[in-house]
């Protein structure tokens, strides 16, 4: 392929990129661009100035599909519905073997969840047990999902049970018991922990690169997004279903919630992760304008909240809710950093959006500062136990990283953007080795 057709391959794959035009009018649009080309070389210019004036005559990407968009709109609709349906090839994301995997994968999940249910009611409602596992239940049939579909070799597959193994064991060979906190944390950080490995699958079991390791965190805010819609659609079924069948069936409510939502939820975690792939360039327009909509408002709250402890103080009040408060909002904002910084081009200049960003992580560090100032201090009072040690952890993690980020936006940012999203990549398995350390370690030390 000479220079000339490599940059035009470029250019009409960015315009694909748009959706909203067919292969026939892009033929078309190429065309138009060769034969600009054509009589811009006869007239005495070379191969590169003819393209670069021909794809200027020709008008901005942006703009073309814009344009296409207004004439053409039924067609980038149809771009979202669900494919696999119609003329959509097998071997394609969204073809009817994919969906089919997903599928059977999904009523896998159903399955072992109601059968985990069945026998976890005591004697109506699950055990303890079933709770603390509903996680292990689930993810291990996601990651097997992705070593199907990404054909995972034998050994790498290994790879991924094996932590798998070791934490559904170790989860499980501790005693709990009534009411122990080791029990509580173990039910939130299973998943966490899980999640990564989950991710590992999604990169085919290559994670060692920032960049792949960042295409896994687009695919868990896109795969968010998905859920959280799917889930508000089946709220609303079960919600008419209950309403249809309560006249005939006065506790209808009861059996639906059992049945419908413990099995729609499962299902729906393959579901989400297969829509992520089908429909990725749709959401990953959208994913990157919610972060960009939610990081001022969360920077003004931490600015606020900031100002209103540090003229109040912590006082006596700050307990273990409030810091479990805290900490989710840290992460929030985390995460919307995260968002940003995926959407983010390398090579723009600094702008307004990344000094709001710079706003959110200052803000952030000093709140966190509060809170585990807070932590010590009850630590040094009280003593410590598996709720303090877990978060204490936590904080400190969310510390060093919310630090090292504001100086490498204040000192680093103009000559190196992308260092920012370098060191995010390089700290993020140590969350999902925290996950691990506190549901391996814990529970024995505080027995």
């Amino acid at each position: 392929m000479s220079e000339v057709d490599r940059r035009i391959a470029e250019w009409r794959s960015a315009v694909e990129r748009g959706r909203a035009v067919s292969a026939s009018d892009l033929d078309e649009l190429e065309a138009h661009l060769r034969d600009q080309m054509t009589d811009l070389v006869a007239a005495g210019l070379d191969d590169d100035e003819a393209f670069l004036i021909a794809v200027k005559r020709l008008g901005r990407i942006d703009r073309i599909t814009a344009e296409f968009a207004r004439e053409h709109g039924d067609r980038l609709w149809r771009q979202l519905v669900l494919p696999g349906v119609d003329g959509v090839p097998d071997g394609s994301p969204g073809g009817r073997r994919s969906l089919a995997t997903a599928l059977a994968f999904a009523v896998l999940a159903a399955v072992v969840v109601q059968a985990a249910r069945l026998v976890g009611d005591v004697p109506d409602r699950p055990a303890p047990w079933f709770w603390r596992n509903l996680g292990l239940m689930v993810l291990p049939v996601l990651a097997g999902y992705f070593a199907v579909r990404h054909r995972i070799r034998p050994r790498r597959a290994l790879g991924l049970l094996a932590p798998i193994v070791v934490l559904g064991v170790a989860a499980n060979l501790y005693t709990y018991p009534d009411g122990a906190g080791t029990a509580v944390l173990v039910a939130i950080h299973l998943p966490v922990a899980l999640w990564f490995v989950v991710c590992v699958g999604y990169l085919a079991g290559d994670a060692r690169s920032p960049l792949r390791r960042m295409d896994a965190v687009r695919f868990t805010g896109e795969w968010l997004v998905y859920y959280a819609l799917i889930a508000l659609g089946g709220g609303v079924l079960m919600g008419l279903t209950v309403a249809v069948l309560t006249p005939i069936a006065p506790h209808a409510d009861e059996q639906v919630v059992a049945w419908v939502a413990f099995s729609g939820a499962a299902g729906a975690v393959v579901v989400a992760a297969w829509l992520v792939e089908v429909k990725k360039s749709v959401i990953e327009n959208l994913a990157p304008v919610l972060a960009a909509v939610f990081t001022p408002l969360f920077a003004a709250m931490l600015l606020v909240a900031v100002a209103g402890y540090l003229v109040a103080g912590v006082g006596g009040d700050f307990d273990r809710d409030l810091v479990t408060v805290f900490d989710v909002l840290l992460l929030v904002v985390l995460g919307l950093l995260l968002y940003g910084l995926s959407a983010r081009d390398a090579g723009r200049p600094v702008g307004t959006m990344d000094v709001v960003r710079l706003v959110a992580v200052l803000a952030a560090a000093l709140l966190d500062a509060l809170v585990l100032g807070s932590m010590l201090t009850r630590v040094g009072q009280l003593g410590p136990t598996a709720n303090r040690v877990a978060a204490l952890g936590l904080n400190v993690l969310l510390m060093v990283d919310l630090l090292v980020t504001g100086y490498l936006a204040l000192r680093r940012w103009r000559d190196h953007p992308d260092r920012v999203q370098r060191w995010q990549m390089a700290l993020l398995p140590a969350f999902g080795g925290w996950a691990a350390v506190v549901v391996l370690a814990l529970p024995p030390a505080f027995a």
